[in-house]
């Protein structure tokens, strides 16, 4: 590889990040937005204190074949990194199933990984327009929702979700959020209750579920084909 993929961590086996797979997490390093509710901010910064040499992750990879399943690529956000796509293209050479978690955050270079994929956790913040107040960042919402369209046309296997802290994102937006992907063909959507004991902003307190949750949850289970919510709410 020309470019070598900076990698913050590793779970080195995990039957959660990839569904129906065992599979490891490569955490990437780097991460343009600053959402609130981060709980991985050490992954934040371009250059970690504990990274590991992509050398040493492929010898890791090698010895984990006939045992392991898949691979995901992970973070902070994968897409940050210009070596992203020529890692999932030797990872997947090397016989994993390989998947994604990300936002999209850089859409043409998300948009040449998919490519190289098997199945995507995409994030969407929020509805269209109210995203900024959650990733600090003015254009989230248009890069966030062209990755999300990309991904859909792609024929890739996915699923959508999105974290919730009732602070940042109110039932009438994440109503409305819901309804602007069922409008958009999505048949998988997953809510992720935030992890409140340790984020990036530590004015926000805990997420405690709204009153009217329990009916907002049959609601949105209506419009997919496939609905869950993960995480005590």
């Amino acid at each position: 590889m020309s470019r070598m993929l900076r990698v913050g961590g590793i779970t080195p086996l995990t039957t959660l990040d990839y569904p129906g797979m065992l599979a490891c997490v490569l955490f990437c390093q780097g991460c343009a937005w600053r959402c609130r509710y981060c709980h991985n901010p050490h992954l934040i910064p371009s250059r970690g204190d504990a990274e590991l040499a992509w050398s040493d992750v492929v010898g890791f990879l090698q010895s984990r074949r006939g045992l392991l399943e898949a691979v995901v690529f992970s973070g902070g956000e994968p897409t940050q990194q210009p070596a992203l796509v020529e890692a999932l293209a030797c990872v997947r050479e090397m016989g994993f199933k390989v998947g994604l978690h990300s936002a999209g955050i850089k859409p043409q270079r998300f948009s040449h990984a998919l490519q190289h994929l098997d199945w995507v956790g995409f994030d969407i913040k929020a509805p269209p327009g109210h995203a900024s107040h959650i990733t600090g960042t003015a254009h989230a919402d248009r890069v966030n929702w062209q990755s999300l369209e990309l991904l859909l046309a792609s024929g890739v296997a996915h699923e959508i979700r999105t974290t919730v802290h009732w602070q940042l994102l109110d039932p009438d937006a994440l109503e409305l959020l819901a309804r602007s992907l069922h409008e958009r063909g999505v048949k998988r959507f997953v809510v992720q209750t935030v992890r409140s004991g340790h984020m990036l902003d530590p004015s926000l307190g805990p997420s405690l579920a709204p009153q009217g949750w329990p009916q907002l949850k049959e609601q949105l289970s209506s419009l997919f084909e496939h609905f869950e919510v993960r995480g005590a709410c």
